[in-house]
């Protein structure tokens, strides 16, 4: 009787995995008794599920879930009951569980489950765990949950973000600084700064840290606050000498897998010369006379190794040129045909439109028109300007 009773059990629980109701209907007494109500169902008697309850319940986890595969790991049976431990698995892709929506992700529980067998036919059911509806939700409301609590963080980390970088633009007379920042995601890796130098000087800072979110985030606020640490103790009027300073502080802090690209120059309004060093970061452009000359400046990006020389140059802008400094987020987005917007259509657009106020709106909505509608933004974008309407002297 014993053997046959594990039989039945193991025939009901291929029923289940082969989702017939006829075969679960025939194996269940009239009377059939579930004493473990899963949560959110209501029992049909005190504290019970009868039979029609029951199967209703099986068939809301049909609706909701796909591919139900049992594993009986072991069977006991001692007179009328059958107790058996079982794995169970199927893919939440047809129909909501309460009010979330499929998600096409495997559930797995291990369960343990008591029959009663009654005259061949299951009289009685215990279970502990094994509900994939429960399980789901409950799943669904802890991954909510974290969800909330990363956005709430990411929110906190946005705002500390955005407070750290530039409240405003140097005034400088006979100059206009225009800045432009979009992260990617809710804090980004990309980084801006002006700061005041000795005799009037303004320096300028465009960088990026490697990755994206939180941690290129940090570095970036590190990287920065290095720099303008630096350049203001040393009162130097060396860009190359502030890079090899920063990139041996920077190696001690930071973690093997990242470091930071950076371009940093040093206006003097009053000559309108321009004093710059590169760490690896893309070339900025330069316009004079209709023309988009590069910047070039050879120097590895910061953090990556130690005892590292910059190349150190300078140009002068006349009344009417400016510069053009920005991040890879720009020349790096593609179309939906996986075209990348790129370094020669971007100097096109500079030679072309360089002399117009807004060429940051011109460049944005070139972007926009090239990457099409529905683009989701793949890295950070920071755009810097500088302009000479007419040096000091």
């Amino acid at each position: 009787m014993e053997e046959t009773n594990k039989a039945l059990v193991r025939r009901f629980v291929e029923a289940q995995a082969e989702r017939d109701l006829d075969a679960l209907e025939e194996m269940l007494a009239p009377d059939f008794v579930n004493h473990s109500v899963p949560p959110g169902q209501e029992p049909d008697r005190e504290g019970y599920l009868g039979r029609e309850g029951y199967l209703r319940g099986v068939t809301e986890e049909w609706t909701a879930f796909s591919d139900f595969r049992y594993v009986i790991e072991d069977q006991a049976a001692e007179a009328d009951k059958v107790i058996t431990r079982a794995t169970v698995s199927a893919i939440h892709d047809r129909g909501k569980v309460l009010s979330f929506a499929p998600t096409g992700r495997e559930i797995e529980t291990t369960y343990i489950s008591i029959h009663r067998i009654v005259g061949g036919k299951i009289a009685e059911e215990w279970t502990e765990g094994g509900g994939m509806l429960e399980l789901t939700k409950h799943q669904l409301e802890q991954e909510m949950r974290e969800r909330e609590r990363i956005e709430q963080e990411l929110l906190v980390a946005r705002r500390i973000q955005q407070a750290s970088l530039p409240k405003g633009v140097p005034e400088l007379e006979g100059w206009q600084i225009t800045p432009y920042y979009q992260p990617a995601r809710e804090v980004g890796g990309d980084f801006y700064e002006f700061f005041e130098l000795e005799d009037g000087r303004v320096g300028v800072v465009v960088g990026d840290a490697t990755g994206k979110g939180m941690p290129a985030a940090l570095m970036a606020e590190a990287t920065s606050n290095m720099l303008r640490a630096v350049a203001q103790a040393l009162g130097s009027s060396s860009p190359s000498e502030v890079l090899a300073r920063v990139n041996e502080t920077l190696l001690a802090r930071i973690p093997s897998n990242m470091f930071v690209t950076c371009f940093y120059a040093i206006l003097d309004p009053k000559s309108a010369s321009l004093s710059y060093a590169n760490a690896g970061h893309d070339l900025p452009y330069v316009w004079h006379g209709g023309n988009a000359d590069e910047l070039r400046a050879r120097g590895m990006p910061l953090g990556l190794m130690s005892e590292m020389g910059y190349e150190e140059k300078e140009t002068v802008l006349d009344a009417g040129d400016g510069a053009l400094f920005y991040s890879d987020g720009l020349v790096e987005a593609h179309d939906p045909k996986g075209e990348m917007f790129g370094f020669p259509r971007l100097r096109a657009l500079v030679a072309e439109h360089a002399e117009k106020e807004s060429l940051e709106e011109v460049l944005l909505e070139e972007l926009y028109s090239f990457v099409g509608e529905g683009w989701e933004q793949e890295d950070d974008i920071t755009l810097v300007t500088l302009r000479c309407s007419a040096p000091l002297s």
